[in-house]
């Protein structure tokens, strides 16, 4: 169970500098989260995302991960087909729903699981820190 204090989630080194970077350049931006809606939104607005992502999921609004659903309807409400899309997951659950839903993925080293275990779902990319997505990004463009 989750339970929160009031705290706001600290977010990971860089994260919100790239995301803020990905908006202002109009990239489509989604979460995918094991969250509650009351969580996801609580985050969002503790950190003034709640216009950053044209599209966010939450565990009580649809199928839980590994079931691709949570996906599909990203996908389906961006209109981008699952080669187009990138998840980017700190869990077994994130890669295998990626898997699930035919899109690529990347594993990072610095949450809920070891990298060990998350390379074993053939993500993309493993990285150990949010910059190593934007210049892999930049390197694939």
């Amino acid at each position: 169970h989750y339970v929160h204090d009031g705290t706001p989630s600290p977010l990971f080194v860089g994260a919100s500098a790239l995301l803020h970077h990905w908006h202002g350049q109009g990239i489509a931006l989604a979460v995918a989260t094991g969250k509650s809606r009351r969580g996801l939104d609580r985050v969002l607005k503790a950190h003034g995302w709640e216009d950053y992502f044209d599209i966010t999921r939450a565990a009580d609004e649809t199928a839980s991960k590994p079931h691709p659903l949570m996906l599909e309807q990203i996908l389906a409400h961006c209109e981008v087909r699952p080669e187009q899309a990138l998840m980017v997951g700190d869990s077994s659950f994130d890669l295998q729903m990626a898997r699930n839903a035919g899109m690529d993925s990347v594993a990072v080293s610095y949450g809920a699981q070891s990298i060990e275990a998350l390379k074993a779902f053939e993500p993309r990319l493993a990285i150990d820190r949010f910059s190593q997505l934007h210049a892999w990004l930049n390197q694939q463009a």
